[in-house]
């Protein structure tokens, strides 16, 4: 049986059309590997990378005794000051971010150093009691502390 050179190639698009699809392939796309440093108090916090971790992410947790030297090296200011420090796509993460905003920012790139959710807050990811509105900020970027999402 001769194939024609009309007949293979559209042989071979189809195989590679059917291998672009696979399900198998889109499995094996990039899993962001979420770096976190924690104290061995915070509970919330394995909340949080449990959360992360339903979002697709790959979490590793570390815990410290001493987060202000762990949030100085991530140029995370002290004002925006939370229970964890993370680091991901090469952004430092503060406090209860929500996964879709980590997302977000991995995927829009913009030219900051971070994100940060400062403080305890109730509504947020991990302490996860609704009605308390809260505001995520980008940091260390030219535009200074900037409102990166609203929850």
């Amino acid at each position: 049986m001769s194939m024609t050179r009309r007949s293979l190639t559209a042989a071979v698009g189809a195989i590679l059309a059917a291998g672009a699809a696979s399900p198998i392939r889109a499995r094996a796309a990039k899993t962001e590997i979420v770096e976190v440093w924690k104290s061995k108090a915070c509970a919330c916090c394995d909340k949080w990378a449990d959360q992360l971790r339903a979002a697709g992410f790959e979490v590793n947790m570390h815990q410290v005794t001493d987060m202000r030297a762990v949030r100085a090296a991530h140029g995370v200011p002290e004002a925006l000051s939370s229970c964890h420090t993370a680091a991901v796509g090469g952004y430092a993460i503060e406090g209860l971010v929500p996964p879709s905003d980590i997302r977000r920012l991995l995927a829009e790139r913009p030219p900051v150093k971070g994100l940060a959710a400062p403080g305890m807050l109730q509504s947020a990811p991990g302490m996860d009691k609704p009605g308390h509105p809260y505001e995520v900020v980008s940091f260390g970027g030219p535009g200074g502390e900037t409102v990166f999402a609203r929850h």
